[in-house]
């Protein structure tokens, strides 16, 4: 899937409008580009619940079993979104969109 900007056509004396978006999508790399859009999200998601569980335990706010669930729950999902990258085909920085001048989306290891 391709999203542009396009400029519209302006003829003389017309007033210029801001750029509109277009989507060409390509029945064959469609699915391909959905699948790597939804992991993205799955795995920003997952990044910043692992942030928030290491906030949570630097404060002191987690038992020592509450600190282990969570260890070994997201180790498993780590795991879980390794064997999701595998089967689309997908390495690691595939899922990292390039938003411009923000940078990437995930931050980079």
């Amino acid at each position: 899937m391709d999203v542009r900007a396009e400029s519209p056509q302006v003829g003389e004396g017309q007033k210029v409008d801001a750029p509109r978006w277009r989507v060409a999508a390509d029945p064959e790399t469609v699915e391909r580009d959905l699948s790597r859009l939804v992991l993205t999200l799955v795995e920003l998601i997952r990044q910043l619940v692992e942030r928030q569980c290491v906030r949570r335990m630097e404060q002191g706010d987690l038992t020592d079993e509450q600190i282990e669930t969570l260890g070994v729950t997201l180790m498993r999902l780590e795991g879980a979104m390794a064997d999701l990258r595998e089967r689309f085909g997908f390495a690691p920085e595939d899922l990292n969109l390039d938003l411009g001048p923000l940078g990437t989306l995930l931050p980079t290891q």
